[in-house]
């Protein structure tokens, strides 16, 4: 059997029952990272002689007739600012290239080992996780599967580039103000951030403490789901991890949606949004049944509240790097995050103040809503080094503007997930958030599973254009 590369859940079952060895999978699987990453740029280091050795230890486990975990066989990689035991974690810089290897896997690793999972390595991402284009002076650019001309998002690039080219089915990556969503979107992906607090950051690089998330990435909804499943559990090494109990979503995806009051984000989130977006969401919002639009209040001042928390809270964390060793920084990224080093305690405080506001009006927005679904990205993928993108006749940087829709969702930590929408014209996805208040996941992947069975997910087959 040649397993789908493209369905963990698929992957699981064939091994299961004895159809294919864990060893024919892993080796499967990296000889594809193999052939394909040399074009994405999509992994900074392969582990194959890991791969291979936990390949083994399940075949054996399975020939002693032990139960198999729920991503047996399973291969996925994580952003290389995951701890991986004998691996520098290097955040995608030069900075940290000079630190020993981790002792360790972080907590989130170790979870996907633990449930079978095959991990092939390392994956590239924004310096220090500051961008949303994988554009990395030091490590290279990541490519968009769809059009290597193009870039495959970030700050968790590689992630999504390695799930989209169907080289493995789930990735982990992190979100500060859209890390998983902004790429998820551009390369036509499911990507989950969930509640602020869910899944513990031990061991990982951290960007701004108090809006850092960790979540997965997978090629189908389902997948997205168990993943999620397996990675949840409290853990006291993050002081910020909730100790709340397992709340499991995979087997409850077909319940549905009924009963649920769903909406779809207008104002801004249309302002923000180009054509293409924003009929993204008017499509998935049709589709999950919509009772209308609602505009939320002050959005823009909390985009413009979440910048000033991210620039101040990353340039502190980098600030003795900073005066040490600046020519090890990303040049793209070290200007702002001496700015950010510089920002008056003053706007910080009035920043905070503002997110403490605008979480109190949208908590409102949910005692009438259960679900807001909004576009993730505001345009399609940008070509690489592309510097401006237009959007509604406003021409804005590209590399922050790309978070415009997803940094006021972020920093008030509510769970997120996404889900690829393709427009009929052209061949690049656009991906729509689907918003859930907090501690609700289960609202978010329900949804994302109700728009993969209306076929809202699934790439159109186009007819060849005629030659003349």
């Amino acid at each position: 059997m040649n397993p789908n590369p493209e369905t963990a859940t698929g992957i699981a079952a064939a091994f299961d029952c004895g159809e294919v060895s864990a060893r024919e999978i892993a080796v499967a699987a990296l000889e594809r990272i193999a052939a394909r990453n040399p074009e994405l740029n999509a992994w900074t280091t392969i582990t194959t002689e890991r791969a291979l050795r936990e390949a083994e230890a399940l075949d054996a486990a399975r020939a002693r007739g032990e139960r198999s975990g729920r991503l047996a066989a399973v291969p996925y990689a994580a952003k290389n600012l995951f701890d991986i035991a004998g691996i520098t974690t290097l955040a995608g810089a030069r900075l940290l290239a000079r630190n020993a290897p981790a002792t360790a896997d972080a907590p989130l690793v170790q979870r996907m080992r633990n449930a079978g999972g095959l991990l092939t390595g390392a994956l590239n991402m924004d310096a220090l996780a500051y961008g949303f284009t994988t554009e990395n002076t030091h490590y290279g650019n990541t490519r968009n599967p769809h059009d290597s001309a193009r870039t495959a998002g970030g700050s968790s690039g590689g992630s999504s580039a390695a799930v989209a080219a169907g080289l493995v089915p789930i990735a982990l990556g992190s979100d500060t103000n859209g890390s998983i969503r902004v790429p998820a979107s551009l390369c036509g992906i499911f990507g989950l951030k969930p509640t602020y607090g869910r899944l513990p950051r031990t061991g990982s690089f951290p960007f701004v403490h108090s809006l850092d998330h960790l979540g997965p990435l997978a090629a189908s909804a389902d997948d997205l789901a168990l993943a999620y499943d397996v990675l949840q559990g409290p853990d006291r090494g993050d002081p910020a991890c909730a100790q709340r109990n397992i709340e499991p979503t995979s087997e409850s995806l077909a319940r549905g949606l009924d009963g649920l009051r769903i909406a779809r984000l207008a104002g801004y989130f249309d302002d923000q949004a180009s054509a293409v977006a924003r009929a993204a969401s008017e499509r998935a919002a049709r589709a999950l049944g919509s009772l209308g639009d609602v505009v939320l209040p002050e959005v823009a001042a909390a985009r413009a509240a979440a910048f000033v928390i991210t620039a101040s809270e990353g340039g502190a964390l980098h600030m003795a790097a900073l005066r040490e060793r600046p020519e090890d920084f990303e040049p793209l990224s070290r200007e702002r995050l001496l700015a950010g080093a510089l920002v008056p305690a003053q706007w910080v405080e009035q920043a905070q103040r503002m997110r403490s506001l605008f979480r109190r009006r949208v908590l409102e927005a949910f005692r009438e809503i259960d679900l807001l679904i909004a576009p993730a990205t505001p345009v399609t993928a940008t070509l690489l080094g592309q510097d401006l993108i237009v959007i509604n006749g406003r021409s804005l940087p590209t590399r922050p503007s790309m978070g415009l829709l997803t940094q006021p969702i972020s920093f008030i930590g509510l769970p997120v997930a996404v889900a690829p929408t393709w427009p009929t014209e052209g061949h690049l996805p656009i991906g729509v958030q689907l918003i859930a208040p907090p501690w609700r996941e289960d609202i978010c992947l329900r949804a994302v599973w109700a728009l993969q069975k209306a076929g809202i997910t699934v790439r159109p087959v186009v007819a060849p254009t005629p030659t003349t």
